[in-house]
């Protein structure tokens, strides 16, 4: 099933930028390594920014964009993908703030049924973000299955992943096979005791390998930016778990 669907909604995503006069793969990074903070600034989930992602490759593989309407496409397509996944999708004039006010609510709005039309509403998509809680569920279910090392590698995968999505040569790869190279790289770095098994993704090893190796070569060219992220997590954990402690704390009083 997996498989039928990655084909049937990821067709022919590596050719757009030939197809693309304005945009090119440079514009694609800058645009996508900005909606990465614009998601965690609104609070919508990863799920969210990769189907906006997907979304905008869908649409840049059938209509040429002119440059200065790209941010407004980025916008259109986070704002289209947060409606299919969260329950308080942001509002038109949120989106418009980030982009400054450059562009107006009637232009956003007449975009999005645009993008609508060319994809026929075929909005549902295969993304990194599910097949990483696929494979961490699988993992859990295993015996003696180690449920800290199994957070730790999904919370690193997740931003190994976040940056191939920036990363125009990453489309190459299913969503699927790059949850498990970013699941397989994470445990590696982490040097886990009991790893993910990655049989379970059905993919053979070499093709593994080959992504894993891109992946890891994409991780030490944005070391910092990983850091910094894995440091706010920790704390934002540290956070959570004082806050907890606090409320049990006057329960017991």
């Amino acid at each position: 099933f997996f498989s039928f669907f990655t084909c049937a909604v990821l067709p022919g995503l590596i050719p757009f930028i030939c197809f693309q006069c304005s945009v090119t793969a440079e514009a694609r990074c800058k645009l996508v390594s900005w909606l990465i903070p614009v998601h965690r600034h609104l609070g919508v989930s990863f799920e969210a920014l990769c189907l906006a992602v997907n979304t905008l490759d869908r649409f840049l593989a059938t209509t040429p964009v002119a440059a200065d309407c790209f941010q407004l496409l980025g916008v259109t397509a986070l704002l289209i993908a947060c409606k299919q996944v969260e329950v308080h999708p942001p509002s038109v004039k949120q989106l418009l703030a980030l982009c400054c006010d450059a562009f107006s609510r009637q232009q956003l709005c007449n975009l999005e049924c645009i993008v609508l039309h060319k994809l026929g509403f075929s909005l549902a998509a295969p993304t990194v973000s599910f097949f990483l809680e696929h494979f961490t569920r699988v993992r859990m279910e295993e015996p003696g299955a180690d449920a800290g090392e199994a957070s730790d590698a999904g919370i690193l995968a997740r931003g190994v992943a976040e940056l191939s999505l920036a990363d125009y040569a990453f489309t190459k790869y299913a969503p699927s096979l790059l949850a498990a190279g970013s699941l397989g790289l994470a445990d590696r770095l982490l040097r886990h005791r009991r790893p993910l098994d990655l049989r379970v993704s059905g993919y053979r090893e070499g093709l593994l390998r080959g992504c894993m190796a891109e992946l890891q070569l994409l991780v030490a060219l944005n070391e910092q930016s990983l850091r910094k992220q894995k440091e706010k997590k920790k704390k934002k954990r540290k956070k959570k778990r004082e806050k907890k402690e606090k409320k049990g704390a006057l329960i017991t009083v």
